[in-house]
C-alpha cells in the first residue's frame, strides 16, 4: 500500500491543491527571473508589475492541473474533490484581487 491508498479523504486533496499552486508560482517566478536576466524578457516595469503579478498567480492556479490528472489516473476520487476544491477557493481569491468580473 502507499500514502494515497491508506489516505484517500479530501483533507489530503485539499492540502495537496494548497501546497501545489504555491510551488508552481515559485517554480513559474524562479523561470521569469531566469529569463529576466538572461535578457529573453522584459524587466518588470511599475506599469507592468500588475499583470506579472496577474500572470503568475494564474499560471500557479493551473498548475493543480498536473496534481489533478495524477490523481485522476489513479481514481483517488476523493483526493481529486479536495484538489478541485481548494482550486476553486484560489480561483475565486484571484478573482476578487484582480477585480475580473
Amino acid at each position: 500500500m502507499n500514502f494515497f491508498e491508506d489516505n484517500n479523504n479530501i483533507l489530503i486533496g485539499v492540502a495537496i491543491g494548497a501546497i501545489v499552486p504555491v510551488l508552481g508560482y515559485i517554480a513559474v517566478e524562479i523561470i521569469f527571473d531566469v529569463l529576466t536576466n538572461a535578457g529573453m524578457m522584459d524587466e518588470v516595469t511599475s506599469g507592468s508589475s500588475t499583470r506579472r503579478q496577474r500572470t503568475l498567480s494564474l499560471i500557479a492556479i493551473c498548475s493543480n492541473i498536473i496534481a489533478v490528472q495524477f490523481f485522476k489516473k489513479r481514481k483517488f476520487e476523493k483526493i481529486l474533490n479536495g484538489i478541485v476544491t481548494a482550486t476553486m477557493i484560489y480561483a475565486v481569491f484571484w478573482i476578487l484581487a484582480f477585480k475580473i468580473i
